[in-house]
């Protein structure tokens, strides 16, 4: 990383986990590393590894891009879909046809509810 592009990353792992209302050992547990790993990336003493950033943006729900500066975007819905389709994706063919019901009825219920807003 250049050393902009390492500030960035720094202030926007820091940005992103406050807006999380995580401390360094929450976010370290979602994302599978080391408290002081947490501590070394926000402070730049270390960088993280591809694998880390990727894991670091999972448990942050934000995207790799927001933390490298290449987004301004925190709140990705790109990567609530992605989020979503994985949850989506590991339910059993049954509990795929119960979730779909489900998103079905929220969106009849949200368009009866604005309609009587009009």
């Amino acid at each position: 990383m250049s050393s902009t592009l390492s500030e960035n990353f720094q202030k926007r792992l820091r940005t992103a986990r406050i807006a999380r209302n995580l401390n360094q050992e929450q976010l370290a547990l979602r994302a599978g590393l080391q408290t002081s790993a947490i501590s070394h990336f926000e402070t730049g003493t270390r960088k993280p590894s591809f694998d880390n950033l990727k894991h670091l943006a999972d448990a942050l729900e934000v995207t790799t891009d927001y933390l490298l500066g290449r987004s301004t975007n925190m709140d990705s819905s790109a990567n609530t879909v992605d989020r979503l389709h994985r949850h989506y994706s590991g339910l059993s063919s049954e509990y795929q046809d119960v979730a779909e019901e489900i998103i079905q009825m929220l969106v009849k219920k949200s368009k009866t509810k604005y309609k009587g807003n009009k």
